[in-house]
């Protein structure tokens, strides 16, 4: 291992802990909140204002092997089956000792967590995996979903929880989950939605009198404000606005960050080692070098904050990083708007319209490419495959006054403000809403004429939207015949653009199981660790499920700082 030499003087260095977290996304926070529990002292450090990264703006599903709440449901799930699936799905870079870990110690590290910190998560009762055909795949069993959390649990800290983008939050601040959304889209036609529609209305008024948004937490907020609560219970401190600048190495072992805390320079110390838990480099400079050449209006949605330092901090240490992999991020489709005061919004097309009934997907020709309910990472390598940056998702009236389109509503909300600052185009025909957008208005005529005959009938004869258990699991389940296929024929006419986007980037540090860093030649780093998307993906950058990114997150967040309490333990 290289040696990075930090000398400074004593006044500079600000503490020493038994471990040192670097980011605040769910692996950070399982790592911390994990050795926390163990009695550990622990720094985490963000370099952002906020703590929660993407993590807490994601959907905050996991993807676990045979967890409690499987087991209470029935499911039965095997180890062969899984490995069958991943080894299917992942392919060359499928690496079994990583995923052993993950098979092994994933219900372990949530049973873990959740018996000692607040993080509560429910089954999902259907989930299907991303590619229900090949072997090994499971409609439910592997894929969880988070309780809801009361967000004034945080007490001050909750001001520092990183908020929702706009477009993700109802009238101006609410959150919501994948049940809330179904409901909202069915609360006139049920009775039983509707309710349930006006007491989450009622309790977000009551929060506006006090707070600057809703305090009800859902999906990835409520992940990272659960942990986070159980965090700052234990004396985990937490230093937002702080950078690590290098890693502290003494006798061949990490045992500090050299830091630049509020733009001042502080060394820490750590008596068990560094957790590399940074988001990944999908903002920063380096990501334009590992996407393909056709992504030159591609939209990440990672903070700036994520811009690469692990690698850097690994690069000082020899560390080896991922290649030839399958995808160096995890891809999907993103639109943007920009607000009047210059702000530019970025919207993820993950399951609330592409799958939708009377919602089509274009290319300037006017034509469909892909299945539109496929997975968000498989719709981009859709783009990908036909070399284009950007396309057109098209529906009519009766679909957008349904389901709604990106940022756009469904009825009855006025979306006339998108229109007017250009993210959402309306028109009176097909045709002229095909001028409008640049799309050639025959090829469009010609896709609407196929793919309405195919709708009536419930049959995609282009690829087969609808067809399989994941797709009909995004559909709307009281359209008939295909719950994925509506024709479209009522005017006007809408269309919004989005771009190849990604949801954090998959190449990182290469680890053991147990999440120690290794050099080029394999030899364990001591003391530095890497979880989440600063780890390499052991997924290889395939997405082969719901959570397979929090997953391995909160996996080997636990693993590494189990790993740094047994290396403590055993030099006590």
């Amino acid at each position: 291992m290289n040696s990075v030499v930090q000398t400074q003087a004593p006044e500079d260095l600000a503490g020493t802990w038994d471990l040192v977290v670097l980011g605040s996304g769910a692996a950070a926070f399982a790592a911390a909140t994990t050795a926390a529990c163990k009695g550990l002292s622990v720094l985490m450090v963000e370099k952002a204002p906020h703590f929660g990264g993407t993590s807490a703006i994601s959907g905050g599903a996991v993807w676990i092997f045979d967890s409690d709440q499987a087991r209470a449901a029935g499911i039965q799930d095997s180890p062969e089956a899984i490995r069958t699936y991943l080894k299917k799905t992942i392919g060359p870079g499928y690496r079994p000792e990583l995923v052993d870990a993950f098979i092994r110690s994933g219900r372990e590290a949530l049973r873990f967590l959740e018996r000692h910190t607040e993080l509560a998560y429910a089954l999902r009762p259907f989930s299907p995996d991303y590619y229900p055909l090949e072997d090994g795949a499971t409609d439910r069993g592997r894929a969880l979903e988070m309780l809801e959390f009361d967000g004034r649990r945080l007490g001050r800290r909750f001001k520092n929880l990183r908020r929702p983008p706009e477009g993700m939050l109802l009238f101006g601040g609410m959150m919501v989950n994948r049940v809330d959304i179904q409901h909202f889209l069915s609360f006139r036609r049920s009775p039983r939605s509707l309710w349930h529609c006006l007491k989450l209305m009622a309790r977000y008024g009551l929060d506006r009198l006090s707070h600057e948004r809703g305090t009800r937490l859902t999906v990835g907020n409520a992940m990272i404000a659960r942990l986070a609560t159980t965090a700052f219970e234990k004396g985990v401190e937490l230093w937002l606005q702080s950078s690590a600048e290098s890693l502290v190495i003494e006798s061949d072992r990490v045992v500090g960050v050299r830091l630049l805390k509020n733009g001042r320079p502080v060394e820490v110390r750590s008596r068990g080692g560094v957790v590399c838990a940074m988001g990944g480099f999908a903002a920063g400079e380096l990501a334009a070098a590992f996407r393909p050449d056709t992504a030159s209006e591609h939209l990440t949605m990672s903070p700036a904050t994520h811009d690469g330092t692990a690698l850097r901090l690994g690069t000082e240490v020899n560390a080896a990083t991922g290649a030839n992999m399958a995808a160096n991020f995890f891809w999907a489709p993103v639109s943007k708007l920009r607000r009047p005061n210059g702000e530019t919004e970025r919207f993820p097309h993950l399951v609330t319209d592409r799958a939708k009934p009377g919602i089509i997907a274009v290319n300037s020709a006017g034509q469909r490419f892909t299945n539109e309910a496929d997975s968000y990472h498989s719709f981009v390598q859709a783009m990908h495959r036909e070399g284009i940056a950007t396309c057109w998702l098209v529906c009519d009236a009766e679909a957008m006054g349904r389901y709604g389109m990106g940022l756009a509503r469904p009825s009855p909300v006025d979306n006339s403000a998108l229109i007017e600052a250009g993210y959402l185009f309306r028109a009176d025909t097909a045709e002229g809403l095909a001028r409008a957008i640049g799309v050639d208005p025959k090829g469009l005529a010609a896709t609407l004429a196929r793919h309405n005959e195919d709708a009536r009938s419930g049959h995609d004869s282009q690829f087969g939207k609808g067809t399989t258990s994941y797709n009909q699991s995004l559909g709307d389940p009281h359209h008939t015949p295909n719950p994925c296929l509506a024709p479209l024929t009522r005017a006007p006419w809408y269309a919004v653009r989005v771009h190849t986007g990604d949801l954090g980037s998959a190449r990182g540090l290469v680890t053991d199981a147990t999440a120690r860093v290794l050099e080029h030649q394999g030899k364990p780093i001591a003391g530095l660790y890497a979880a989440g998307n600063d780890m390499n993906s052991i997924m290889d950058g395939t997405y082969p499920g719901p959570g397979i990114t929090l997953g391995p997150g909160l996996t080997f967040g636990y693993l590494a700082a189990s790993h740094a309490a047994e290396h403590l333990q055993s030099n006590v």
